[in-house]
């Protein structure tokens, strides 16, 4: 005998395979959704619908869009002389919503993780390649993660980067506001230290 009818199970099963999404959380929504009207889960299904008709990755950068080229590679207040390389779409919004940098993005769409078959072959480095050859381009800040992965492609594109003349810098990593030095782990000391600057 099954647990639920099918279309609950159904909806269940698809609800799992989202990214932190186990057994119980897809129950979870799966009987909040059944609960809740049916405007609301037409309005959710229509707005998923909307995302993979209507969004795709800019040409020049990679970052998700409704337009291409995408609004940060054509706003003409943007500076084409810096160059920050992510390694999601989300990474530019976490960027963008400290409002100090003002130049242009590329998505590498990953990091390097040979555990999980990701390669130089499945970023998009042959592209921003491409974009320095433009001669635009002063700076490349690198801001992928302060993770295995993002330290690893950091280092891969900065040596793919240094003999086309770029300058290239990393973001900076250490003890973040508001936290403790007893909490820091000794990386991340290490990495504060590294970074200082002069006050």
């Amino acid at each position: 005998m099954k647990d639920y009818p099918e279309p609950v199970s159904r909806l269940i099963a698809e609800l799992k395979r989202l990214p932190g999404i186990g057994l119980k959380s897809a129950q979870r929504i799966a009987f909040h959704l059944l609960r809740g009207n049916p405007q609301e889960s037409q309005a959710l299904a229509e707005a998923i619908r909307d995302v993979k008709d209507k969004i795709t990755t800019c040409r020049i950068c990679n970052n998700v869009t409704d337009v291409d080229p995408c609004d940060f590679c054509t706003r003409p207040d943007r500076t084409s002389a810096q160059l920050c390389v992510v390694e999601e779409p989300a990474n530019v919004v976490a960027i963008e919503k400290a409002h100090e940098f003002k130049g242009r993005y590329h998505v590498l769409m990953g990091a390097l993780s040979p555990l999980q078959g990701v390669g130089p072959e499945q970023l998009k480095i042959a592209g921003l390649l491409e974009r320095l050859r433009s001669g635009e381009i002063e700076e490349v800040i690198l801001a992928t993660n302060p993770n295995v992965e993002g330290e690893a492609t950091a280092i891969y594109v900065a040596k793919l980067i240094k003999p086309l003349g770029v300058r290239v810098t990393r973001i900076a990593m250490g003890i973040p506001v508001g936290s403790e030095l007893d909490y820091a782990d000794e990386v991340t000391i290490m990495k504060a230290l590294e970074g200082r600057r002069d006050f």
